[in-house]
């Protein structure tokens, strides 16, 4: 088994919650045969585990779940940047 952790520290609590609820539905969805993932979050930051099979698998899982933080990171700065009108 491979394995590997992805912390992610955000400004603030209210951001990392919004981050983390904007992924946590992907952590059962794309599971596969070869590589899963857990969620946490505490405070400001949002941790990923990921186990895999092999190190294909584990790379695989790594820019997938960086992705999505990546993704829902420009997310949640464009709606900040809607509700404060700039």
């Amino acid at each position: 088994m491979h394995t590997a952790e992805l912390v992610f520290e955000y400004e603030t609590s209210e951001r990392a919650t919004h981050i983390a609820a904007a992924i946590r539905p992907e952590v059962g969805d794309i599971q596969g045969d070869r590589t899963t993932a857990s969620l946490s979050r505490d405070d400001a930051r949002i941790t990923v585990d990921i186990e895999a099979d092999d190190l294909v698998a584990l790379r695989a899982g790594l820019n997938t779940w960086s992705t999505l933080l990546e993704a829902a990171e420009r997310v949640n700065e464009s709606g900040s940047r809607c509700r404060s009108g700039t």
